[in-house]
């Protein structure tokens, strides 16, 4: 059984194993250690199965808006319902701290995140044209609202 709890300074080396392992274009350790030691509307999660980080998501709280930074599931572990119950826990955290919003960027390509997200009643709410560094692929910006 998998669990989900709020990341630590001690995960960082497993969450970018699965970063590493998600995206072409990584983000650092370091980059993920400002997050967590100087970024005061930062708050990550972590979900671990069997002592192992398998996937994390990221999340901005400012004021009473959420945004989604990141988030991935090792893919050794997809398709097995993990980044759904994480993507839940995540919006639930978003909404006990006030959050009334939630926004996120998505590649235009990643159909499959597009479907999750709009099980949780996302709806797309614009383009930000060559988002992506790795590529210059378009973002699509989803958003919903939590109360």
């Amino acid at each position: 059984m998998a669990t989900i709890r709020r990341m630590t300074s001690e995960d960082v080396q497993a969450v970018v194993g699965v970063e590493k392992a998600s995206f072409a274009v990584p983000w650092t350790e370091e980059t993920f250690q400002k997050e967590m030691d100087d970024n005061p509307y930062a708050y990550y999660y972590v979900v671990e199965k069997e002592g192992e980080i398998i996937g994390y998501c990221g999340l901005w709280l400012i004021i009473d808006e959420a945004h989604v930074t990141n988030i991935a599931i090792h893919p050794n572990h997809r398709g097995n319902k993990y980044g759904e119950r994480l993507f839940r826990h995540t919006c639930q955290e978003a909404i006990a701290h006030g959050a009334i919003q939630l926004s996120l960027e998505v590649r235009v390509s990643n159909t499959a995140a597009q479907h999750m997200y709009r099980k949780f009643g996302l709806i797309p709410g614009g383009i930000r044209k060559r988002y992506y560094t790795d590529n210059g692929e378009d973002a699509l910006v989803m958003w919903v609202g939590l109360k």
